[in-house]
C-alpha cells in the first residue's frame, strides 16, 4: 500500500479508500464489518461515508464497528453532510451543524477526520459555510473539510473567502473520476463529473493545484469491472444496473477493449488497469473502492504494481490510435 497525506502536516491516509455506501445498519452487520476488517488488514486506513448513506443509518452501522473493534484512532474517518432531502437542497449552516453533531453520536466518536459537504446549492452564500466549518474545525470536531460534488469556480470562491479571512480553507474535493466518462448523471442532480473530453479543463486544474481529488465511481459503476458487455447493452439493457446506464456507450467500451487489450500483455486484470489509469495520471487521485469482498480488495490494491505509461493512458482515453 502507498500512504501520503492529504495536506502538510496531516494525517497518514492510504492511496486507496473505502467506501461504505453498501452498508445498511441491520442486526446482523457480521459481513460488512468483515470487509472493513479485510480493508485495514490490507492497508487501507481511510473509511469513506455520509449522512445521506444508507438511508442515514450507515453512520450508525460504523458506530457500531468502531464500538466492537476499538480500533477508531486507527481509522482516518471521512464523512459528508448536507445531502438532499425530497423537499430542499439542505446545504444551510442550519443542516450542517445538525449532521455534524448527529454525525458523532452515531459513529461514536469525538472528531471526524475529514468533513465534507456532500453537494452544494450555488444560490447559497460560501461565507456562512465555510466559517461554520471553520469553526468545528477549530474546535477540534473535525480535521479538515472539503468539498464533494462542487464546481472548480465554487471551490476557487470558497477558497477565495477563506484566504482573505484567515480561515483553513478546502483541502480536497470529491468529483466522479474514473477512465469511463459519463452519458447522465447516474444518481440525484447535483452530482460532479471531471472524467470525460468535455472536461478537460477541470482536469488540468486539478493537475495544476495537485489538491487530492477522491474520486467515486472510480470503476464507473462498475463499467470497469469488465463484467458488462457490449452484447448485453444491446441485447439485454434491462437487466444492467441502474446507475450502470450512465456509462453505456461506444466510447466506454471501446476504452473497456483497450483495457482488455492492456491487460493481457501486463499480465493483469481489466479492473487493475481501469484503476491504473486514474493513479497513474498527473492528478492527485485517491480512487474510493465499493468491494464487495476481500479478493475484489486485493485486485483494486494491486493496480498500484500496474504503472502505465502516458501513451497507455492517450490510448486508453481515445487520444492515440495505437501505442
Amino acid at each position: 500500500m502507498e500512504y501520503t497525506t492529504f495536506e502538510a502536516n496531516g494525517k497518514k491516509v492510504s492511496r486507496f479508500i473505502v467506501g461504505t455506501m453498501n452498508i445498511v445498519n441491520k442486526d446482523d452487520l457480521t459481513e460488512d464489518f468483515k470487509r472493513l476488517d479485510d480493508a485495514l488488514d490490507l492497508g487501507i486506513n481511510v473509511i469513506d461515508t455520509a449522512m445521506g448513506y444508507g438511508m442515514g443509518t450507515t453512520e450508525i452501522a460504523l458506530g457500531k464497528y468502531f464500538e466492537s473493534r476499538g480500533n477508531r484512532d486507527k481509522v482516518f474517518l471521512i464523512s459528508k453532510c448536507c445531502h438532499p432531502s425530497p423537499w430542499r437542497t439542505r446545504v444551510t449552516t442550519y443542516d450542517m451543524e445538525a449532521d455534524l453533531n448527529d454525525a458523532l453520536v452515531k459513529m461514536k466518536t469525538d472528531h471526524i477526520d475529514l468533513y465534507m459537504l456532500h453537494r452544494d446549492d450555488e444560490s447559497k452564500p460560501v461565507g456562512p459555510l465555510v466559517e461554520t466549518l471553520d469553526k468545528y474545525y477549530e474546535a477540534g470536531k473535525i480535521g479538515a473539510y472539503g468539498a464533494s460534488n462542487w464546481s472548480i469556480s465554487r471551490i476557487q470562491e470558497a477558497n477565495e473567502y477563506c484566504k482573505e479571512h484567515g480561515l483553513k480553507g478546502f483541502t480536497v474535493s470529491s468529483p466522479n473520476y474514473s477512465l469511463a466518462q459519463q452519458y447522465s448523471n447516474p444518481f440525484a442532480p447535483g452530482c460532479v463529473t471531471i472524467s470525460g473530453p468535455e472536461n478537460a479543463d477541470a482536469r488540468q486544474w486539478y493537475e495544476k493545484t495537485q489538491m487530492p481529488v477522491l474520486a467515486w465511481s472510480s470503476m464507473a459503476g462498475g463499467m470497469m469491472s469488465g463484467r458488462f458487455t457490449r452484447e448485453m447493452w444491446k441485447n439485454e439493457p434491462d437487466s444492467l444496473p441502474g446507475s450502470l446506464k450512465a456509462y453505456l456507450g461506444e466510447e466506454n467500451f471501446t476504452r473497456l477493449d483497450r483495457c482488455a487489450e492492456i491487460a493481457k500483455q501486463r499480465g493483469c486484470t481489466v479492473p487493475q488497469v481501469a484503476i491504473a489509469f486514474i493513479l497513474d495520471g498527473p492528478m492527485n487521485v485517491f480512487p474510493i473502492v465499493g468491494a464487495a469482498n476481500r479478493a475484489e480488495l486485493e485486485s483494486s490494491i494491486g493496480a498500484l504494481d500496474v504503472r502505465l505509461t502516458k501513451e497507455e493512458c492517450e490510448y486508453l482515453d481515445l487520444k492515440r490510435d495505437s501505442i
